[in-house]
């Protein structure tokens, strides 16, 4: 299993790049801190040893001094007297007292001798010489002088350094080094990636609105820079693309209604009624398809602007207008939901999506219940039910294609031209929202949900 599979499977692994990048610069970001402090802590516990002992043996050389310049009768009250000071256990001994289990090592036996230097006196004073030996367990030092009259002055000192986590300010002074360096890393992360979170929100804009999706800052590090170019140029050859569709489309429309408008005149001249009918019916599925065409392309142009809406006005102002078209069907038309509920959008795209949904339910199913209810945080959901034959699972999806149609006949009044599901969609997803359809439950009827953001 690869590095990336097992940071995959991590549950707290975060989603967001900023997160990712912040906690991988924060682990080599305390890796280094770890690694400096050890190296501190050893510097520091080998600083503290070469202070502890210089003042072992400064206060071994203190206590040599009066000892030896002392009467013999009076040392011993002096050796009582200092023992058990700072933990020292000092002893007369009248043979070498060989004790300890290893000799100090030269380093320390040299910063020893130096400090014992530090207090000069006659030379018939001078200890004939001086012993170092020392314990593990406990650490122990021991300083053995041999007296210029004979005997042994013995001073067994604990060795213990103070460790550095000890010291005052040791680990708060850590841990505001640490917790600053992870703010500054933090705070580096989320200005390195703003810009990839514009881009995002840029993208998401131009697939809501292409027509008025604001242009990326074309400033900042060179890799942005060129990113932001790259998207800009981008989204006006998309915008560029649309536009020049829509007006072939437009053009199209326009030229094509002239024919079809000389064709119809010319239609009504014939002398066979029989005729003259099918003629007319199939310039009527002629222009129909024409303008559904033509309002497929305009509808992903999005040239209408958002305003506030209010949906569930809309909604029943939809359902009013249907039952006017299918007064057969009023009865079955319902609503559910709340009186007011504003949204952000474009009416006249929204009213044609519920048109649409609505239409497809009362022509198919017979009925349509609309309901509008919260879904989720910031998203709203509409249900529109129907009593219909339902849709094959396969087709759920697919219906939503263009000109693809369940029917599959040539005839419009019973299949439609195919691009009421897709202009639907495509003004829905327009508002950041989506649509799907699922059979209900019993297997009769449809339900499609439309969610729109809040």
């Amino acid at each position: 299993m690869t590095l990336g599979r097992i940071w995959a499977r991590l549950k707290f692994w975060p989603s967001s790049l900023a997160w990712r990048t912040g906690l991988v610069l924060l682990l080599g970001f305390s890796l280094i801190q770890a690694i400096g402090l050890g190296v501190h802590v050893l510097n520091q516990i080998e600083v503290n040893g070469i202070v502890a002992e210089r003042a072992i043996a400064t206060r071994d050389g203190a206590l040599y001094r009066p000892v030896v310049s002392a009467p013999k009768p009076l040392r011993t009250q002096i050796v009582a007297e200092a023992n058990g000071v700072a933990g020292d256990r000092v002893s007369l001994d009248p043979v070498p007292p060989y004790s300890g289990t290893f000799t100090l090592p030269l380093p320390t036996r040299q910063i020893i001798q130096g400090s014992l230097l530090a207090f000069p006196m006659p030379d018939f004073l001078q200890p004939r010489q001086v012993v170092m030996r020392g314990t593990t367990a406990p650490s122990t030092t021991i300083l053995s002088f041999e007296l210029p009259d004979g005997g042994w002055l013995t001073v067994q000192s604990p060795f213990r350094p103070r460790p550095p986590w000890e010291q005052p300010g040791f680990a708060s002074a850590f841990l505001v080094m640490f917790a600053l360096g992870a703010l500054l890393i933090f705070w580096g992360v989320v200005r390195l990636t703003a810009p990839v979170r514009t881009l995002a929100a840029a993208a998401e804009q131009l697939g809501r609105d292409i027509a008025h999706a604001p242009s990326l800052p074309e400033g900042g590090a060179t890799e942005i820079a060129t990113a932001a170019i790259a998207f800009n140029t981008m989204a006006a050859r998309i915008r560029r693309f649309v536009e020049d569709r829509t007006f072939l489309l437009t053009a199209i429309g326009h030229d094509l209604r002239t024919p079809i408008t000389r064709l119809r005149l010319r239609a009504e001249f014939l002398d066979d009624d029989a005729q003259r009918e099918k003629i007319l019916a199939d310039l009527d599925e002629l222009e129909a398809m024409l303008t559904s065409t033509i309002a497929f392309g305009r509808d992903v142009a999005q040239t209408e602007a958002s305003v506030p809406v209010d949906l569930a006005i809309l909604l029943r102002t939809v359902i009013d207008e249907t039952a006017d078209i299918a007064p057969a069907a009023s009865a079955r038309l319902a609503y559910q939901g709340p009186d007011h509920i504003t949204i952000r959008g474009r009416p006249l795209s929204l009213k044609r999506a519920f048109a649409n949904l609505i239409g497809n339910a009362v022509k198919y199913g017979q009925s349509a219940r609309v309901s509008l209810h919260q879904a989720e945080r910031h998203t709203l959901r509409v249900d529109i039910e129907d009593d219909g034959p339902g849709v094959p699972p396969g087709e759920l999806e697919r219906v939503f294609e263009p000109f693809r149609r369940l029917e599959t006949s040539r005839n419009r009044e019973t299949g439609g031209l195919g691009l009421g599901l897709a202009i639907a969609r495509n003004a829905i997803r327009a508002h950041g929202g989506d649509i799907t359809l699922a059979n209900r439950p019993g297997g009769k009827g449809l339900i499609a949900s439309v969610y729109l953001p809040e």
